[in-house]
């Protein structure tokens, strides 16, 4: 696979996979669980993501392959938990891709949203099949229309006659049990910093891009995050976020501006898409490094010798959340989503620990702090999104067992 992407690419990418995959939605649940410890749990979440990213990116640096933490586990702590790791990347981020592109729909034709959930995937299914660099340049535009409607968000709610820093106020209502669940909801917004470790073939000088670009993303992203929610509670308050179906529409409603929701509604959407393309982009390079290894089937490792994608896992990954988008709701996908997210850092952060120092090793307390916030997280989430993300996981174990029962593996 060739190698195209910079720096400012690779940060594109990045902030296309974090900004709008939960700010224009998980602000609500997230309130809902924190009450007005929701700066708290967002803080915490991004602690979390950072120590995340900084082990992703020296692994990356190291290991500039596609596959992300499935190559790290294989390599650092051996061929089972890479491939759990790659496992849990790909259940959990295609029901990501379905009900990023049920947001799409629900924000621009709510009456028809699984159609237009399965149009959207189909087209940014063929941008990504029309080679990486078409999909970077897509991702850039996207990603400044959405910092220009969040911007607008945040200015019309600190300038309106209804703000009130008071609102900002942490009270009895947050628990740390609360604040610890809402961290878990809010680590989805923040999931797609490290996107770019699995673009790991297509980036130019690995080494110095990937260390450079996962922090910058992941540090221009929180301060994005962080002015959303302080606007957005100075309007509505703890409670008004926790009951809001559409957060950033209703606070621009509240906060007298009437005619900037539509605008806000197609940030929404547009948002959606960038999650969604870059998330189709990372699961079909996790499928591509599966596929090669035959953990998936090995037709889905082929290199298109044009365009230079994997365009048979492009398309088998398409397919897949057509299927998903057409005849499943996923809103509550978002725990399920976040539970295997959090399992695949946790290996990263496993695998970073055994890093040494003639290899780039982080500092030792940003691995052990990294695994011990994913799993803190991880079960701290709905018991829901923890059963059934526990039970796949098993599944996925006992495929592996079977095999390497059998000799396959």
């Amino acid at each position: 696979m060739k190698r195209r992407l910079g720096v400012p690419d690779a940060v594109v990418i990045g902030m296309g996979s974090m900004i709008g995959a939960g700010i224009f939605a998980a602000l609500g649940p997230a309130a809902g669980a924190a009450g007005s410890g929701l700066l708290i749990a967002l803080a915490s979440a991004a602690v979390v993501a950072y120590c995340n990213a900084m082990s992703s990116a020296r692994l990356a640096a190291l290991y500039p392959r596609s596959g992300g933490t499935y190559v790290y586990g294989r390599e650092r702590l051996g061929e089972f938990w890479g491939y759990l790791a790659g496992w849990a990347f790909v259940v959990g981020k295609t029901a990501s891709c379905a009900a990023m592109a049920l947001t799409v729909g629900s924000y621009l034709w709510p009456g028809q949203a699984h159609a237009v959930a399965v149009a959207a995937v189909v087209a940014l299914t063929a941008v990504n099949y029309a080679g990486v660099q078409k999909s970077a340049l897509l991702t850039r535009v996207i990603v400044a229309v959405v910092l220009a409607v969040l911007a607008a968000v945040v200015v019309t709610c600190l300038t309106s006659a209804g703000a009130d820093a008071s609102r900002l106020d942490i009270g009895s209502d947050a628990t740390v049990g609360g604040m610890l669940q809402s961290s878990g909801l809010l680590f989805f917004a923040f999931a797609g910093y490290a996107r770019i470790a699995t673009l790991g073939e297509e980036v130019r000088d690995p080494a110095r891009t990937i260390p450079r670009a996962v922090p910058t993303a992941l540090g221009i992203t929180l301060a994005v995050y962080a002015l959303v929610a302080v606007a957005v509670l100075t309007v509505l308050g703890p409670d008004g976020l926790a009951h809001a179906t559409a957060p950033l529409s209703d606070a621009v409603r509240a906060a007298g501006a009437e005619r900037l929701v539509p605008v806000v509604r197609a940030g929404g959407a547009v948002a959606a898409l960038g999650s969604l393309l870059a998330l189709i982009l990372g699961v079909s390079r996790t499928t591509l490094a599966m596929a090669r290894d035959r953990h998936l089937p090995h037709c889905l490792s082929a290199v298109h010798p044009r365009t230079g994608v994997p365009h048979r896992a492009e398309l088998a990954v398409g397919a897949v959340v057509c299927l998903l988008a057409a005849t499943t709701d996923l809103r509550g996908a978002i725990g399920f989503s976040s539970f295997g997210v959090l399992v695949y850092y946790a290996i990263a952060n496993a695998s970073a620990f055994t890093l040494g120092r003639d290899e780039g090793a982080p500092q030792r307390i940003v691995p052990v702090l990294g695994l011990a916030g994913c799993v803190l997280l991880g079960f701290f989430l709905p018991l829901s999104s923890v059963v059934c993300g526990a039970a796949v996981l098993a599944v996925g174990a006992a495929v592996h067992g079977l095999r390497r029962a059998r000799g396959s593996v």
